[in-house]
């Protein structure tokens, strides 16, 4: 089909373009392409939304193939490699239904490295290398051998068996079919030398001649990771600024794959290198996104439903066996007499079968209508909280025109009245006078400090950027607190609406650092990349415990976590009493 070769040459916006263009036999039939360009993007919540949108049911044989391929992989994309696992199995039983031998094998490769990708699991992942390089043999599918090879070499590096990873890896480059694939492959000849031989100027020959590729073809993901690498070899050379730069650039891309366990990564050894470079502070604001990214790939929960699997497994097939073996000597019992019966099981199974279909279908119209529900009932909900915010921003600025406007304009009448009652009854009349009018411009001054608070030009012209430092700005001078903006990638505007809403988030955030931390520094970080903006709030307050930010209505955050979960963003609190808070926040652009 013209879709599939636009997606494999990475042409998403015509495939895209194509498939809303194309007559459907179906509605069903989009939702599996749609999900398909979504998954191949890496836009995850997109590619669940079709894929989960799909009728299995209506599927033909190749279709459900193809449909468990794409949902284990965006699966695994993130970081949920057990789903990932059930998924790829089922794949590979539809690719053999359907014979389809490249792309079921190319399953067995795809399970191991989903099994691989775990840590301490207790799994026998060899048999599916083994099956996956002996298939590509007789086949000849050198771009599989390839991948196989490289994998033996992985084994061999964990082993310390040097010698015989990188011969190894050699093996893989002469036999890879692709630049692209070769340059993966270079990588791993790199890291070789590098990490195993020492040879630091032969793994620079091999990262410039990836990492030239890589950018040629704009390749994010694989770039981030020879990032990495390189950045290691800096750190041999004891030039950790120049590792500390590569590191950076590395979390500047837009990755999609495994974004949270790259992250977590990423994180850690920017702490690390910061620490041994004697910079403790920022060692300790990346270890401090390494733990949050850590907290959020359950690997302990993966690797119990793994073991789950594999034991179903093992009692299937014992099941199947004893079925088996029932089965044939009811069969040499009772072959002749047993023909009508055999007919008269067939009959019932395949009513059986009919009704668990329909069973099924009709539970996956339940759940999708729980699902409408659930939806409808968070859409009131927002609804509620942003009408709540509203009325509770509007109390906050009535409590603090009272509190302070008020009783600066109620001295400003009592001086006033008192000079009527007395007209030049009195000897310091123009004392009074002077204080009078001095008690009107501290009135005028709140007014419009509150007023430069609460609105630091967001709906200007200049946009996001000027807005947030004017705040920030407007803060700092409002008490003993400096308030540092950092960004990156913020080279256009964003939409109106959006700005309007993260200003108004940032806003209620610089008021709670004023009102509640007693900081003395704070800084607002805002980067952007191709499809998220990345928000990091710090403060050296006195913190609080984050577990108990429900019960605490006064610094809002609640609030702030709905309209950010209403934005389909996500948001991270970090706080430890005494110690600061740091939040983390992502929106999807």
């Amino acid at each position: 089909m013209y879709v599939d070769s636009l997606l494999s040459a990475g042409r998403y916006d015509l495939a895209k373009a194509q498939i809303t263009q194309t007559e459907f036999d179906n509605i069903n039939e989009r939702f599996l392409y749609f999900g398909k360009i979504y998954s191949t993007q890496r836009v995850l919540d997109s590619a669940f939304y079709y894929l989960l949108k799909t009728d299995t049911l209506a599927l033909s044989t190749a279709q459900k193939a193809t449909y468990y391929k794409y949902m284990a992989e965006t699966f695994a994309a993130n970081n949920e490699e057990d789903e990932a696992f059930n998924y790829f199995r089922r794949a590979q039983q539809f690719y053999e239904a359907t014979e389809n031998k490249r792309a079921a094998n190319q399953m067995n490769y795809e399970l191991y490295t989903t099994l691989s990708g775990q840590e301490h699991i207790n799994f026998n992942k060899e048999d599916y290398l083994l099956a996956f390089e002996e298939t590509a043999k007789t086949n000849s599918y050198n771009d599989q051998l390839a991948d196989a090879y490289v994998e033996h070499a992985m084994n061999f590096y964990d082993a310390g068996d040097k010698d015989r990873g990188d011969a190894f890896i050699n093996k893989a480059i002469t036999t890879s079919t692709s630049s692209i694939a070769r340059a993966r492959i270079e990588t791993i000849k790199g890291l070789y030398l590098a990490e195993v031989y020492g040879k630091l100027d032969s793994a620079d020959y091999y990262y410039d001649r990836v990492l030239q590729v890589q950018k040629d073809q704009n390749l994010p993901d694989p770039l981030f990771y020879t990032y990495i690498n390189k950045a290691s070899v800096f750190k041999h050379r004891d030039q950790y600024g120049a590792a500390i730069d590569l590191l950076k650039k590395a979390d500047s891309l837009p990755i999609r794959s495994f974004r949270k366990n790259n992250k977590k990564i990423l994180y850690k050894n920017l702490a690390d290198t910061y620490e041994v470079n004697g910079d403790s502070l920022s060692a300790l604001k990346y270890l401090k996104l390494h733990l949050i990214y850590s907290d959020s790939v359950d690997i302990q929960a993966q690797n119990v439903n793994l073991t789950r699997y594999q034991t179903q497994q093992r009692e299937k097939e014992l099941l199947i066996s004893e079925q088996k073996k029932k089965q044939t000597q009811q069969i040499a019992t009772g072959l002749g007499a047993g023909l009508a019966a055999v007919a008269v099981i067939g009959v019932l199974v395949y009513k059986n079968t009919r009704r668990k279909q329909r069973i099924a279908e009709q539970q996956r119209e339940i759940e999708i209508q729980k699902k409408e529900k659930l939806l409808k009932e968070q859409e009131l909900t927002t609804i509620d909280a942003m009408i709540a915010g509203q009325e509770k921003e509007r109390q906050r600025i009535a409590s603090d025109l009272h509190d302070s406007v008020g009783a600066t304009l109620a001295a400003a009448k009592l001086q006033f009245n008192h000079l009527h009652s007395q007209r030049h009854k009195i000897d310091n009349e123009e004392e009074l006078f002077l204080k009078t009018r001095t008690l009107l411009d501290d009135a005028y001054k709140e007014i419009r400090s509150m007023a430069h608070l609460k609105n630091s030009g967001v709906i200007a012209k200049k946009g996001l950027l000027p807005a947030v430092q004017k705040l920030a700005e407007n803060a700092s001078v409002a008490g003993n607190l400096t308030i540092e903006v950092q960004d990156f990638g913020l080279d256009e505007r964003l939409d109106n609406m959006l700005e309007i809403a993260i200003f108004r988030m940032l806003q209620e955030l610089v008021t709670n650092i004023i009102k509640h931390a007693n900081a003395s520094e704070a800084s607002i970080s805002i980067t952007q990349h191709d499809d998220i903006l990345n928000i990091i709030v710090e403060d050296n307050g006195r913190g609080f415990n984050a577990s108990n930010i429900q019960a605490k209505e006064g610094i809002g955050l609640s609030s702030i976590e709905r309209r950010i979960e209403h934005m389909e963003g996500t948001m991270e609190v970090d706080s430890t009493p005494n110690k600061g808070t740091t939040i983390l926040i992502d929106i999807p652009l």
